[in-house]
């Protein structure tokens, strides 16, 4: 059994999810290479690296979505496959807009019924269900608003309650806290932390800024230049280690709680968050 900082334990289990050796490139650029990374029940782990190092590709791969050029991806013990209801995906947030004919509910109720898209929610269960989900993303209160009429943050939820429909054994998050203010960061970033600790869920979370989850991140995979370093947040938030990586003088700094990165190359915060306000 290890510990974790939160105080919590967990049981060594078969990874969830494991990638052995995998490699993805487009053309003649290289995504990342050899890549062996193992990721069990209830760790959370925080993918970053500047736009085009291959994040959201990552999740693709995840998702069965994108094929690798060598190398292995499996979940639960089998190869990744398209479509698979056990895995969760909570999407970058981008306004739904105003006029949307849709409900908060209807959204929620895409997750529970998706499979059978275009079909209304009758059944009993499934309308129990949609409730229930409403209630643990704290969106009760507006289940019957138009989508249109929500905040980023409120919306954002919604798309928390859709992915935990299928009751996922691996959360997948594609940056989504981006364009959320700091209230609404907390919120949706709470909210998929205690998916992971009251169900045990891995959580991979891919973010331009490691801050508002730092408390809650185990371990860090760090994209950049087709290579990749894999640790804890203090193992792979370092100087030393950040300079290895982009080959460049490059300054971490904590303070005040935060992290804070300095020297990124401009090729890289052409496409990158990073700079001078922190991962």
């Amino acid at each position: 059994m290890t510990a974790r900082a939160d105080g919590t334990h967990r049981h060594p289990t078969e990874p969830v999810l494991s990638l052995a050796g995998a490699a993805l490139g487009f053309g003649d650029r290289v995504l990342w290479n050899d890549l062996t990374i193992d990721v069990c029940a209830g760790e959370f782990l925080a993918v970053l690296g500047p736009n085009g190092s291959g994040k959201t590709s990552l999740l693709k791969t995840i998702l069965g979505q994108q094929q690798l050029d060598s190398g292995t991806a499996r979940f639960d013990g089998h190869a990744v496959r398209r479509g698979d209801r056990r895995i969760g995906y909570i999407p970058q947030q981008k306004l739904i807009p105003g006029g949307t004919p849709m409900r908060a509910r209807d959204l929620i109720a895409l997750g529970v019924n998706g499979h059978r898209f275009g079909l209304p929610v009758s059944r009993a269960s499934e309308k129990r269900k949609v409730d229930d989900l409403l209630e643990s993303v704290g969106a009760t209160a507006y289940a019957d608003e138009p989508v249109g009429n929500l905040s980023g943050g409120e919306q954002q939820r919604l798309r928390v309650g859709q992915a935990l429909a299928g009751d996922p054994r691996l959360l997948l998050c594609d940056e989504p806290l981006l364009s959320l203010d700091l209230q609404h960061q907390r919120g949706v970033s709470e909210l998929i932390d205690r998916r992971r600790r009251e169900h045990g869920t891995p959580v991979v979370f891919v973010t331009h800024d490691v801050n508002p989850v730092l408390g809650m991140v185990d371990r860090i995979l760090y994209l950049a230049g087709g290579q990749f370093r894999e640790g804890t947040p203090d193992e792979v938030l370092r100087s030393e280690v950040l300079t290895e990586l982009y080959g460049t003088p490059v300054d971490v700094i904590r303070t005040g709680g935060r992290v804070v990165v300095v020297g990124i190359p401009d090729s890289e915060t052409h496409h990158h968050s990073h700079g001078e306000v922190g991962l």
